[in-house]
């Protein structure tokens, strides 16, 4: 969702840990079973709809920033990744083997910890 330029996720519930969230957070965006980019949290806004249902407006750095490829599964809700578990960023000035291969196999290999 767009709200003016900036992309908003809406989410039921305000973040417990909001001040971690917009002291450097991202939202990890999972395609095809796997981590594949993030947005930089800029902003939690809290409101109340029309029929008094409590919701928070997540907004986003429009720039996407691509990952390194990583397995996961779908989930709903927050989940709060740590710095460990965070998949690192992707230089986009290399461009190696993966580039070229295709998604399941880049996974495949990564489960066998061979890439």
């Amino acid at each position: 969702m767009l709200q003016g330029n900036a992309p908003v996720h809406r989410t039921r519930n305000m973040p417990r840990r909001a001040d971690e969230v917009l002291a450097g957070g991202s939202l990890y965006w999972i395609i095809q079973g796997q981590v594949r980019v993030r947005q930089r949290i800029v902003a939690l806004d809290p409101g109340v709809d029309g029929e008094g249902t409590r919701f928070c407006l997540i907004r986003l750095d429009p720039t996407l920033v691509d990952t390194i490829a990583l397995p996961h599964r779908p989930m709903q809700g927050w989940r709060y990744l740590t710095a460990e578990d965070a998949p690192a960023d992707r230089d986009p000035g290399l461009r190696d083997d993966t580039d070229i291969m295709p998604a399941s196999m880049v996974s495949a290999l990564r489960s066998l910890g061979l890439l």
